[in-house]
């Protein structure tokens, strides 16, 4: 599914549509038990790696079938239990008006149409109090199947839930090694000749450095599972790089999220 998507993918959603199915790929139950979080923070680092904005957004989900049947998932007032959250969340793309839902297949009847994470575009605020994001209270209605899904945007409260919490913080380091490998394993499919020319045609200027700076460079994953790619390091040696390691050119944007 992933060659497909990346073979009719305009430029603008080379890097939306890739990650995703990437990030269901290599889950391997090692990332702790708040699922829906743990995707998040993992893939908001994928995407910055590559240069793309993602921010965390937590929303109340209602699932309706073709009879009518609704079921909801999360809550516009999240709470943890001990080290579980009560909620879910999602990412949000500002800069391509993305909304993307890592782990949607969690809920039963979305598994059952088996179509992996939904990716839909929405209209974010204009209000500058919102920095592009998207409005307390808005709602995005998407279709898988015969299901529709509508999402409703929690306010900034629930959003602190997650990131003020001591469980998210205890898993940092972990999120940003996944994400790591996520990206790397996405460069990696994105600099297929049959990909590379739209790639260096997206509106990201660290994917088109990266792109750039990796080339045809081979790539393995070492011992301890992390990717790296062989490649002069900053005094010309060859050396296994891992993405956040490889010399960029000084005017490459920063990766995301940024302090």
């Amino acid at each position: 599914m992933t060659a497909t998507l990346l073979q009719h993918a305009k430029p603008d959603q080379l890097v939306e549509l890739m990650l995703p199915h990437l990030w269901v790929s290599i889950i391997d139950g090692s990332i702790p038990a708040n699922v829906c979080v743990d995707a998040c923070q993992t893939l908001r680092n994928a995407y910055g790696q590559l240069g793309v904005r993602a921010e965390l957004q937590p929303v109340n989900l209602v699932i309706q079938d073709s009879n009518g049947d609704r079921v909801r998932h999360g809550s516009l007032q999240p709470s943890w239990t001990g080290t579980s959250w009560n909620g879910h969340c999602v990412l949000i793309l500002p800069d391509c008006e993305r909304i993307v839902d890592a782990t949607v297949e969690q809920f039963d009847k979305v598994r059952e149409v088996g179509a992996g994470p939904m990716i839909g575009k929405v209209a974010l605020s204009m209000d500058p109090t919102q920095k592009g994001m998207m409005t307390p209270g808005a709602q995005v209605m998407l279709q898988r199947g015969d299901l529709v899904l509508t999402y409703t945007v929690a306010g900034p409260e629930a959003l602190a839930s997650i990131l003020d919490h001591p469980e998210v913080a205890a898993h940092a380091a972990g999120h940003q090694r996944t994400g790591l490998n996520v990206a790397s394993l996405a460069l990696a499919a994105l600099r297929d000749e049959d990909v590379r020319g739209r790639a260096m045609q997206a509106p990201y200027p660290r994917l088109r450095a990266v792109l750039r700076a990796v080339g045809d460079a081979p790539y393995e994953s070492d011992e301890a599972g992390d990717i790296r790619f062989r490649l002069p390091d900053e005094d010309g040696q060859n050396r296994w790089l891992r993405l956040n390691e490889i010399p960029l050119p000084a005017t490459t944007p920063a990766a995301w999220p940024r302090s």
